[in-house]
């Protein structure tokens, strides 16, 4: 199965342990970090090689342009996001993603097409609060869900991987999932990383025996991640 990102920094932390946790898929991710759909879309006009190519999670160091990167192989599933500073406000969306829709459409016509709901910040930290403006992790979901479900709809997608639901859930039940307030840390990585897997395949979550979440994390915990990810 191929997977191909056209994200940033946040479709790399979801990808990190992908190909670790479901060696079936590999997963290219086109970084560039905080890219927004609006460079993506010049980026597609230009047809500039902006795009560092991540290949299960490793940097090659070579640079391609979108149509490049689209035309490379056979793609079964292609993702879009917003940047997380614009994500909860769905006119920053617009045109672009549905011009990059189109476009992916018209280059890679078997690919299904994939909204990756991105996540929101940590609560109470700088940049939630004097940033953003909010005053909670889940007032700042609240609006990120409006707006990719609205994306959803807009490119009529065929999968909606809910990762900022996962980590308001994990928040919610007490997990620590940020790295540096809007990161993802190695454990939400690696509960991103089952998430996607799980919608990808199909495969529950419970059943995947990927368990290498650091050394702090215990079996019970791990257990309930797995379990959040299948009841989501």
């Amino acid at each position: 199965m191929n997977v191909l990102c056209i994200g940033n920094s946040f479709s790399r932390n979801s990808s990190h342990y992908l190909h670790s946790i479901c060696p079936e898929i590999t997963v290219v991710n086109l970084y560039i970090g905080g890219c927004p759909l609006e460079k993506h879309f010049r980026n597609m006009h230009s047809g500039e090689r902006a795009y560092m190519l991540q290949v299960n999670d490793v940097n090659t160091d070579f640079y391609v342009s979108l149509d490049e990167a689209l035309l490379n192989r056979s793609w079964d599933f292609i993702s879009f996001q917003q940047a997380s500073h614009f994500s909860p406000k769905y006119e920053t969306y617009q045109p672009y993603l549905t011009e990059l829709s189109d476009y992916v459409k018209a280059l890679c016509p078997k690919a299904k097409q994939i909204i990756h709901e991105t996540w929101a910040y940590e609560n109470e930290s700088d940049r939630l609060i004097k940033l953003m403006g909010y005053k909670t992790h889940g007032e700042m979901y609240a609006d990120i869900h409006k707006a990719y479900e609205t994306a959803a709809e807009s490119i009529g997608a065929d999968l909606v991987i809910p990762s900022g639901k996962l980590f308001s859930v994990l928040v919610e039940n007490g997990f620590k999932v940020h790295l540096d307030t809007f990161h993802a840390n190695r454990l939400g990585e690696c509960a991103l990383g089952l998430l996607w897997s799980k919608c990808l395949t199909g495969k529950s979550a419970s059943d995947n025996p990927f368990s290498d979440f650091g050394e702090d994390v215990s079996d019970e915990d791990i257990s309930r991640i797995k379990s959040i990810i299948d009841n989501l």
